[in-house]
């Protein structure tokens, strides 16, 4: 389940991605209501301000209709359209969200604050704003695994993670992230010992969650942004565990020599 050429290219490229998890997304899994059997869910009340409806299957095309017809009218400039996107696909995307997890790693009292209030604690770092304005910080331990979902639809943090992947949209996602989250985490490659609880968060509307992943063990010596550099966007949603970094090729392993 899962992630140029020229700028129009590129633009028609995300476009087309875009739509198509909005079509994904406007079939409501009803399964996912339900959650898994013994996996505590939060209340999934997705009053939304847009409807779950059928969306079109030429949903892709009608965006790029709608697109050129807006540029041919100069109503928007193509250039300013792929800024847009290039702001939440690459330069606030998850690197916003590894500083946060950083900064708890790094801070006891900072981790404090960020699981008390996930809002004030993200805010202090400059991140915030729409898909962002109340934000729940859960954190993976040794005894339990967070996995965040949105079983109706796509909401997602996009000031600490940017654009949500294609993955995260598709109704196979959000269905079965709910009914067997152990099964779905295994297929990432996160293998969930049975003693460890497993808790799916469903995010709507108003409520976005941001896992807080397990510092990986031989990281003591890292620095904050050396720490931010290994947390991966996968991590923060939970279907992925974080690496302490591999010494570089040739590094001296300290065995000396002639």
């Amino acid at each position: 389940m899962e992630r140029s050429e020229s700028e129009g290219v590129g633009r028609r490229k995300f476009l087309k991605e875009a739509a198509a998890g909005a079509a994904g997304a406007g079939v409501a899994g009803g399964a996912g209501a339900a959650g898994a059997a013994g996996h505590p869910m939060a209340h999934h009340d997705h009053d939304h301000d847009h409807e779950h409806q059928v969306v079109p299957d030429d949903i892709a095309l009608r965006v790029r209709a709608l697109e050129s017809i807006l540029v041919e009218k100069e109503m928007i400039d193509p250039a300013e359209l792929d800024a847009v996107v290039d702001t939440y696909e690459n330069r606030i995307g998850p690197r916003n969200g590894a500083q946060v997890v950083a900064r708890a790693w790094s801070d006891p009292e900072y981790k404090a604050r960020l699981l008390e209030d996930g809002t004030a604690a993200i805010t202090e770092l400059g991140f915030g704003g729409a898909q962002g304005e109340h934000m729940v910080v859960v954190e993976n331990t040794a005894t339990v695994h967070n996995l965040v979902v949105c079983t109706l639809c796509s909401c997602y943090p996009w000031p600490t993670l940017g654009l949500p992947p294609v993955w995260y949209k598709s109704s196979a996602y959000r269905s079965r992230a709910v009914i067997e989250p152990r099964a779905v985490l295994d297929e990432f490659g996160v293998a969930i010992d049975d003693d460890v609880e497993v808790r799916v968060w469903d995010s709507t509307a108003e409520v976005r969650y941001l896992v807080l992943p397990e510092r990986p063990p031989n990281t003591e010596g890292l620095s904050e942004t050396e720490l931010a550099d290994i947390v991966t966007r996968d991590s923060m949603i939970g279907v992925a565990r974080v690496s302490a970094p591999q010494p570089a090729a040739g590094a001296d392993d300290g065995g000396g020599g002639a």
